[in-house]
């Protein structure tokens, strides 16, 4: 038998929606929730969309850190209560810039688009499941943010497999972790999850 403690919505499912790794939670932890997120975030968006414009996803030293830190600028807004009525752009400024920078470097360093569809493949899994699930009040466990690394692990990774070229070698293992990782604890949740509680949270949502 599959028992699995459900953690409730936080009271801001915008934040919840960031998919925040340590880095980011971190730097929001530094300014204890002063910053509006929505200014930082479209700021790093813009730098990292410039550096990726001029080619720097397709490099092989250290200038292929710079989208990914230049994102970071968003880090700090992670412990806002993101209630500004633009605030939810937030998560999908994330998620695009994300989604854009794997794709960038890895189609910059001739990885097999197959291995780059498998990659982003995991990821919007997860964020996939983690919007039905708070639509369905139910939120992944905390320890899943730090395991699935966040968008800023993630983005650093990809990242160090190029400084240390092994770039194949080390999608290929972050593709495997993370689809293993976001599969496996997806599976065990919704099988532990009281069929009522969704029940009752579909019909609270179409009421």
């Amino acid at each position: 038998m599959i028992s699995v403690h459900m953690v409730p919505v936080p009271r801001s499912t915008v934040v919840a929606y960031r998919d925040d790794g340590p880095f980011s939670r971190g730097m929001g932890a530094l300014v204890a929730g002063q910053l509006p997120p929505l200014p930082p975030a479209i700021a790093g968006a813009f730098v990292t969309g410039i550096l990726l414009l001029v080619g720097v996803g397709g490099t092989d030293g250290l200038a292929v850190f710079a989208p990914a830190v230049a994102l970071l600028l968003a880090g700090p807004g992670s412990s806002h209560p993101h209630d500004g009525r633009l605030d939810w752009f937030v998560p999908p400024i994330l998620r695009t810039t994300e989604y854009v920078f794997v794709a960038a470097v890895c189609f910059g360093h001739d990885l097999h688009p197959v291995m780059i569809f498998a990659l982003l493949g995991a990821m919007a899994f997860h964020h996939y499941d983690l919007v039905y699930r708070i639509r369905q009040r139910v939120y992944p466990p905390h320890w899943l943010a730090t395991a699935g690394l966040g968008w800023d692990g993630r983005m650093l990774v990809v990242a160090a497999g190029v400084i240390i070229g092994q770039m194949t070698a080390v999608c290929v293992l972050l593709t495997v972790y993370l689809w293993c990782l976001f599969g496996w604890e997806s599976m065990t949740c919704w099988l532990a999850a009281p069929r009522s509680g969704v029940d009752a949270a579909e019909t609270g949502t179409a009421d």
